[in-house]
């Protein structure tokens, strides 16, 4: 597996490619966004740990134009203890955030979950399932891309498999507890937010108007479905 880690320190650069590569990772370093860009546009990339404020382009920019084309997990690194910050990386398709001074041994734990999950949603299915439709939206499950109405969707890892998770399950009410064990796979923690800015996220995507969603239903006081009441175009 190989792995980008992007960061204007130096110091901080050489620590995580040595503890990866002790792990058996492959690493590539950038100093900053436009470096990583470049990277990540010639090589392939299995995970990337990213800095939030790096020069020439920044964490989050580098992320949009990531999410444009690649699902791969991103995992955020930042000097600064903001959780609009965290809200932001999350909503832009981040899978993970830590806030530095950072542990290691739990950097190393978060690469290792990232990567398994990543592997895991990534494994082709069934042929004679692989391919699901609902209304305009249409998942390929073995290929790991999701369309509507014939116009691909843009989703980070997250947001692939939280959509997917209703699409297999349609009609079926989620609380955001639920839909955060099913998708994030913590069973001991819970963050309702993340859950929030992801379906917010994916309303943008595949709702012609997402304040009148014709997919994603808010259930009051509950949680989420999909149910769609839209007309098939």
């Amino acid at each position: 597996m190989t792995i980008l880690v992007a960061d204007d320190e130096s110091d901080i650069r050489n620590l995580l490619k040595i503890s990866l590569e002790e792990n058996l990772y492959t690493v590539v370093t950038a100093e900053n966004g436009k470096q990583a860009l470049d990277i990540l546009q010639t090589q392939t990339i299995h995970l990337a740990i990213l800095d939030v404020m790096m020069p020439v382009l920044d964490g989050f920019n580098l992320l949009r134009k990531i999410r444009e084309k690649s699902t791969i997990p991103v995992i955020f690194l930042t000097a600064r203890n903001d959780d609009m910050d965290k809200v932001l990386g999350l909503g832009l398709g981040a899978d993970d955030y830590l806030s530095k001074p950072f542990s290691i041994t739990e950097l190393l734990a978060r690469v290792g979950a990232q990567l398994r999950r990543n592997n895991e949603y990534l494994s082709p299915k069934e042929v004679n399932a692989s391919i699901i439709t609902y209304g305009d939206l249409t998942i390929d499950k073995e290929k790991c891309y999701a369309i509507k109405s014939g116009n691909p969707i843009e989703l980070g890892a997250k947001e692939y498999k939280l959509l997917l998770h209703f699409v297999e399950n349609p009609e079926r009410i989620f609380t955001k507890r639920q839909l955060y064990h099913a998708v994030w796979e913590e069973e001991f923690y819970f963050d309702d937010n993340t859950v929030m800015v992801h379906i917010s996220r994916i309303r943008k995507l595949i709702e012609d108007d997402p304040q009148n969603p014709k997919y994603l239903k808010t259930i009051r006081g509950i949680g989420y479905k999909l149910h769609y009441t839209g007309e098939k175009t």
